[in-house]
This record gives C-alpha cells, sequence and structure tokens, in this order.
C-alpha cells in the first residue's frame, strides 16, 4: 500500500508562511474581520491607554501597582502580534518566512520595552511631569539628588521613546509593508466594500496619532513612498491593488494628509519649536495637551 506523501495541507498555516502560491483574483476578498479587529483594538489598547490611565480614579489602581493603562498595553502586545501573523497568513503571494517572524519577535520586545518606560512616564504625568519639556527642565526632574538620577530618568526616557520606538515601530511598519507587496490583481475593477470606507476613517486618523505620537514620521515617509514605488512597477506589470492592498494605501495617503494639518496648525508654537529641534518637526500630542490642555 503507498504512503500518501505529506501535503503543506498537514502544516499549520502560520508555519506555511511563504510557502503558498499567487491566489487568483476571484480568491481575492476583504478581510474586515481582521481590519476591524486591528481599528478596535487600536483604539482601545493603544489610543485608549493614556486616557484611561488618567480618567481612572487612583485609588482603584495606586501609583505603585500596574495600572489599568499598563493591563492595555499588556493586551495590545499579545494580540497584535496575533492580528498580524493572521494577516500574513491571508496574503495571496509568498511572503519570506524568516523575515515576518523576525519582524514579530523584534516587535514584541520593542513593545514591551515601551510598555516598562510608557508606565512610569504617565506616572510622572500624574505627579506633574511636562511632556512638552525636555528631562533636565521639568521642575520635578531637575532638582532631584543626586544628579546622577536625572541621568537615569534620562536613559528611561531613551528607552521609552527612541530605542522602544525604534524595535516596535520599524518590524511593524515593514510587516505591513511585506503584506502590501503581495496586494496586487490582475483584476481591473476591484473596489473595497463599504466596510472597508467605514472603517477608513477611524483606522486613518489612529496611524496619525501613532506617526505624531511615536516620532515616526520619517519612516512612516520612507514606508509611504517604497509603497507607491511598488504600485507603479506593478501597475507597468499589468497588476492592480486588490482591496486590502486599496485600504491600505488610502490609510497612509489620508495620514499624510492629517499629519501635514496638524504641523500646519502647530507650526508657530515656539514652546514646541524648542522640544522639537530640526527639519523634522512633528509635535506629540501629549506634549500639546500638557502644554494647552491640561493647565486649563
Amino acid at each position: 500500500m503507498r504512503r500518501r506523501p505529506q501535503s503543506a495541507a498537514l502544516t499549520p498555516a502560520y508555519l506555511r508562511i511563504g510557502s503558498e502560491k499567487t491566489v487568483s483574483a476571484a480568491q481575492s476578498q476583504f478581510h474586515t474581520d481582521l481590519w476591524l479587529c486591528f481599528t478596535v483594538q487600536n483604539w482601545i489598547l493603544d489610543f485608549g491607554r493614556p486616557i484611561a490611565m488618567i480618567v481612572m480614579p487612583l485609588e482603584w489602581f495606586p501609583l505603585n501597582k500596574p495600572s489599568v493603562g499598563d493591563y492595555f498595553h499588556m493586551a495590545y502586545n499579545v494580540i497584535t502580534p496575533f492580528l498580524l501573523l493572521k494577516l500574513m497568513e491571508r496574503s495571496p503571494t509568498a511572503l519570506p518566512r524568516s523575515a515576518v517572524y523576525l519582524s514579530i519577535i523584534t516587535f514584541v520586545m520593542g513593545a514591551s520595552i515601551h510598555l516598562v518606560g510608557d508606565s512610569i512616564n504617565h506616572r510622572l504625568i500624574l505627579s506633574g511631569y511636562q511632556l512638552h519639556l525636555s528631562v533636565r527642565e521639568n521642575p520635578i526632574i531637575k532638582d532631584l539628588k543626586p544628579t546622577s538620577l536625572i541621568d537615569s530618568f534620562e536613559l528611561l526616557y531613551y528607552y521609552d521613546e527612541h530605542l522602544g520606538h525604534c524595535m516596535w515601530y520599524v518590524p511593524f511598519f515593514l510587516i505591513l509593508f511585506l503584506y502590501f507587496t503581495g496586494c496586487f490583481t490582475q483584476a481591473k475593477d476591484e473596489r473595497m466594500p463599504y466596510s472597508g470606507w467605514l472603517l477608513l476613517g477611524p483606522s486613518a486618523v489612529y496611524y496619525w496619532y501613532l506617526i505624531t505620537e511615536g516620532q515616526i514620521f520619517v519612516l512612516y515617509v520612507f514606508t509611504f513612498f517604497a509603497m507607491v514605488a511598488t504600485v507603479m512597477r506593478q501597475r507597468r506589470m499589468g497588476f492592480m491593488l486588490d482591496s486590502n492592498g486599496r485600504f491600505l494605501f488610502y490609510n497612509f495617503i489620508i495620514t499624510l494628509g492629517l499629519v501635514l494639518v496638524w504641523v500646519a496648525y502647530l507650526w508657530n508654537d515656539e514652546v514646541l519649536r524648542k522640544k522639537y529641534p530640526g527639519i523634522i518637526y512633528v509635535p506629540e500630542p501629549w506634549s500639546f495637551y500638557t502644554l494647552h490642555i491640561k493647565g486649563s
């Protein structure tokens, strides 16, 4: 009796990333469930995290214990990699497994580093820390003794705002771009469903927050230009964006417009200009909050 050869169907889906052939245009469909999950959890677990920390009474979550925002961040660190893996599984073309796995691992590590820094950072806000000022200029920090404590807070800020963000956002945008490169079809008239248009606004507003608060405008611009170049190249070969690719591409276009409006609105703000010197001027929303809203 002949032995039945092992087939790809017996391999778990998460091990088959990069082993499947291109899917025909007829099989392409909009991933409403995944994009809805991404949008909802981004708004609640990421954008809503610092708001929940400020709104919730301190009696419920003392400053020496994990806050509601910390639990939100822990959930984000678990749910987002899972959704990214599910997105990769549904890619219509083969993707490099090693790049995907390394990106997911780095993403989790960077988001976990940010969890600690962000948790302490928002506790400092409740104690009077002003985000529109540097660490050494902050009233609650500048007079600390010994002065080596200020160095420790600057190191914490580096881990939170630079290293953590880099290890978090670079693999995140790399995964989105890898997925985007497979979102092309020969069907000339594949449009987004109404559910995609409804999700587009909330999703783009979240990415505006991610780019401004995360200070990753340069990374975003490079990713956007890479997407534009990919679209132009695929069009010359006779391929068009499918509905999922259009959703991502339109997201990036609307986000760019929102960031430009935000920068134009705060262009002449002298305090924020001092906080964010240099050619790339993209103020953080929470710096705007501590400067113009919290005091009033």
